[in-house]
């Protein structure tokens, strides 16, 4: 009876240890704010322990080396130390449950053996191919830049003569459908404006998608150049009317155009989706109050937050000498973080690295233009025909202060061919919110308010007939 007992304990040791194998491949889907992506561990023995790599296939990335990887009591971890990623799991049933953590955020992720699809996200405004009109890839260079650009211009019949928009993108690196949260705001823009009689040009910015040349290092008025250049190309198209051309810029896209039509006597109008009319500096500051308190962030949170944006952004202003202002921040911000011991720094990163990356961001060629750039003084030289719309709970560009901003520097100018108009109840994206909190962006359906798009389209015809 004995020995039947301890080769039965031992059938289990064995039938145990060959349900949580955890070799082979794993996959996953993590969500974040309404995007997904997929990754996938590979996981082998390795002598006494194990190795793992990790996949990106969204991003194209495969084969990236993990720093550890262990399994132990049905736990998994794995590592990946330079870029601040950790995973750990439990093993159930042949799935791993657990958490997805990079630089102290965290997000649920489990894995399966089984192939992973991203979920079907409903976005029934996003047009599906044919096309009742006629669409083309093209690339156009940026001689200034020495780049070449890749985009689609969209017409409504492959034959004919069209007035023409340019679509510029907002902050941040975006395709040619400003794609994000997995929304396409510039396609559904397109498929719009296309079906009502106007060609459209949209492009991916310069080093994203098939477009060449170094987002990171270029800010606005780099990007001004960009927009010279579709210009440019469409002057060369049979199909475009000349006289006819346009520009629609939303967010930053918004303060590029100005940029661009204040020295171009080539743009014959401006649409500005949540342009910036104040500047950057200030602008941010509205934004991060505005943002918090639909966070649900406390008011002594807010107002910290605020004072110490504002000391930052003003020391921003007045330096002329930005190695010495790199230097300043660093013993500016350790000092903020010595007073205040609330100050939480992500996990597995030193405070010496996050004050560097936080210096980095600050000082990056985008961020130090944009924080110094006041819009008003190129408004004020905009004579063309400017059409600027908001969404009444847009957080990140507020409605009243910047149209009211707009509308000064225009008229300042000497402009009286101006429409401004605040739409109820849209956000940043114009979409139909509740709050217009950014949270609310991805689990929206509605990319772009049609009556948005309907108030745009009829203004542009208006121009160009």
């Amino acid at each position: 009876m004995k020995s039947f007992s301890t080769l039965f304990l031992s059938l289990i040791t064995i039938l145990t240890a060959s349900a949580q194998d955890i070799t082979g491949q794993w996959n996953g889907v993590l969500k974040v704010q309404g995007t997904q992506l997929r990754l996938v561990f590979h996981i082998t023995k390795s002598g006494n322990g194990f190795s793992s790599t990790m996949d990106s296939p969204d991003q194209g990335a495969a084969g990236i080396p993990t720093t550890s990887t262990s399994f132990e009591n049905s736990k998994l971890k794995i590592e990946v130390a330079n870029a601040q990623i950790e995973y750990s799991g439990e093993f159930k049933d042949d799935e791993i449950i657990g958490t997805f953590k990079q630089s102290g955020y965290e997000f649920p992720m489990n894995l399966s053996r089984k192939p992973i699809e991203k979920e079907t996200i409903k976005r029934p405004q996003e047009p599906v191919t044919p096309y009742p009109y006629h669409t083309e890839d093209v690339t156009f260079n940026n001689p200034k830049a020495n780049i070449t650009l890749a985009g689609t211009l969209s017409l409504p019949k492959k034959e004919g003569n069209f007035p023409a928009v340019i679509l510029i993108t907002g902050s941040g690196p975006q395709n040619r459908d400003e794609e994000l949260l997995g929304h396409k705001p510039f396609l559904v823009i397109s498929d719009y404006l296309t079906k009502n009689g106007i060609a459209v040009l949209r492009y991916d910015d310069r080093g994203i998608g098939q477009s060449k040349g170094d987002f990171k290092s270029a800010n606005s008025a780099d990007f001004a150049t960009d927009v010279e250049s579709a210009i440019a190309y469409l002057k060369t198209r049979k199909e475009i009317n000349k006289k006819k051309i346009g520009l629609i810029g939303h967010s930053e896209g918004g303060l590029i155009a100005p940029m661009v039509a204040s020295k171009s006597k080539d743009v014959d109008f401006i649409v500005l989706l949540a342009g910036t009319g104040i500047q950057g500096d200030q602008l941010l500051l509205l934004q991060q109050e505005l943002i918090g308190k639909a966070a649900g962030a406390s008011e002594t949170d807010i107002q910290k937050t605020y004072q110490n944006n504002k000391k930052i952004f003003e020391m921003v202003g007045k330096s002329t000498d930005d190695e010495k202002l790199k230097a300043d921040l660093k013993l500016t911000i350790k000092e903020m973080l010595k007073n205040d011991p609330t100050a939480e720094i992500p996990s597995g990163m030193s405070e010496d690295e996050f004050i560097s990356v936080q210096v980095e961001q600050i000082t990056s060629p985008w961020m130090l233009y944009f924080l110094r750039f006041n819009p008003s003084s190129t408004l004020e030289k905009v004579k063309c025909p400017v059409l600027a719309i908001n969404g009444e709970k847009d957080l990140q560009v507020p409605a009243k202060v910047n149209l009211s901003a707009i509308e000064n520097s225009l008229k300042k100018g000497g402009n009286k061919k101006i429409t401004i108009k605040e739409f109820p109840n849209l956000n940043h994206l114009f979409q139909e919110c509740k709050t217009g909190s950014p949270s609310e962006y991805a689990e929206i359906e509605q990319t772009f308010s049609p009556a948005a798009l309907d108030e745009i389209t009829k203004w542009i015809l208006n121009q160009t007939k």
